[in-house]
């Protein structure tokens, strides 16, 4: 028998719920990583050319004026701005490509929760026995391990792959312009990178679904915990009848609207009263639309009254009825006779009204 202290049971979703309330939910830096390099090498495939056409214009306009340079305080100033707007040119749409890339990788894990309780001071984060007491954790450690080793060995090997098939290009034995190096270079980066991002979404799955699976090991609960739960979830006996009551009060609403549609009310002769419909082309049998006790059949009877509803007293229909059916149901066989004598009676005595409402008698 398993000890009463173990967890071996499921996380409820209410468990769950408050983890990720907390910012506790699986992530993993993998995919950051492949959402940023993902990003790059979208704009580099979109605006690599334009990029690469601003990178040639500077060096040759700079490879130009080496003879006529003059080194003074004010043209290093104009040089250095220069430097800088060639720079932010090249790199800002891939920077910014990089931060909406990853602020979107962080969202998705997150499912888009702002928490403020992984904003909140906690001793355990600067505590160095705590982080050097997680760095000796197997698992952990040896999965960290492990994807860092996958990751440098991919990069490694799909860089000497790329690089091995790009030397056989006929670019390196033959003359070429610098144009068409600057695009043998947009071309080599993309290939590499686009190689690269493949790899390391692999990864980032695989480390996902560990963490994801970690992450519902941690949350797992022992059977007193878990009948604790259902305990608080149901709440306090106050609490419990008043939604008993309102739930009572929404059933009471809904017949109280089909009463005025009921072909005969019978009752027994005060203490309960209960309601039937009959429609020949829609029913197999009468149904029973309302019932109730004591006040309920005095606000049935009334109801009853007021819309000239048929009421006729039969006391073991009644008591049958309400005691074995339920609202909404088909009066039972045992009960169709003396409910067809009820309801004949009913159509000779109010022949006109039912004749006007296209009941045929």
């Amino acid at each position: 028998m398993a000890d009463q202290g173990e967890k071996t049971e499921k996380p409820t979703g209410r468990r769950i719920s408050e983890a990720w309330s907390k910012g506790q939910f699986p992530r993993t830096i993998e995919i950051q990583t492949v959402f940023v390099l993902g990003s790059g090498l979208l704009v580099l495939s979109l605006m690599g050319g334009q990029i690469m056409r601003v990178l040639s214009t500077s060096m040759v306009e700079t490879l130009g004026q080496l003879g006529r340079l003059t080194v003074t305080i004010n043209s290093i100033g104009s040089y250095f701005n220069a430097f800088l707007k060639w720079l932010a040119a090249c790199s800002l749409p891939v920077m910014f490509a990089a931060l909406v890339a990853a602020v979107v990788a962080g969202g998705l894990q997150s499912r888009f929760r702002l928490s403020l309780n992984r904003a909140e001071f906690g001793w355990n984060r600067i505590n160095p026995f705590m982080n050097v007491q997680q760095l000796f954790q197997p698992l952990p450690s040896a999965m960290r391990t492990l994807v860092g080793l996958l990751k440098f060995l991919l990069i490694l090997g799909l860089t000497i792959v790329v690089i091995k098939r790009l030397l056989e290009h006929p670019l390196f034995y033959s003359t070429t312009s610098f144009g068409e190096i600057t695009q043998f270079m947009t071309e080599s980066i993309r290939s590499i990178s686009a190689r690269v991002v493949i790899g390391l979404a692999l990864i980032a799955a695989a480390d996902y679904g560990y963490q994801y699976w970690k992450h519902q090991k941690d949350l797992m609960m022992t059977k007193e915990e878990v009948k604790e739960e259902a305990k608080n979830s149901e709440g306090s006996p106050l609490v419990k009848g008043e939604i008993r009551k309102r739930r009572l009060a929404i059933l009471r609403q809904n017949w109280i609207r089909e009463i005025p549609r009921a072909d005969v009310v019978v009752t027994n002769p005060t203490h309960l009263a209960v309601a039937l419909r009959y429609d020949r082309k829609t029913m197999r049998a009468p149904k029973i639309v309302a019932k109730g006790a004591r006040l309920n059949a005095l606000r049935i009877r009334e109801i009853a009254q007021q819309f000239q509803i048929p009421i006729v007293e039969n006391k073991p229909v009644a008591q049958l009825l309400f005691k074995h059916c339920k609202v909404g149901q088909e009066v039972p066989p045992q009960v169709y006779t003396a409910v067809a004598e009820i309801l004949a009676y009913v159509y000779k005595t109010n022949r006109f009204r039912y004749y006007m409402e296209g009941q045929r008698v």
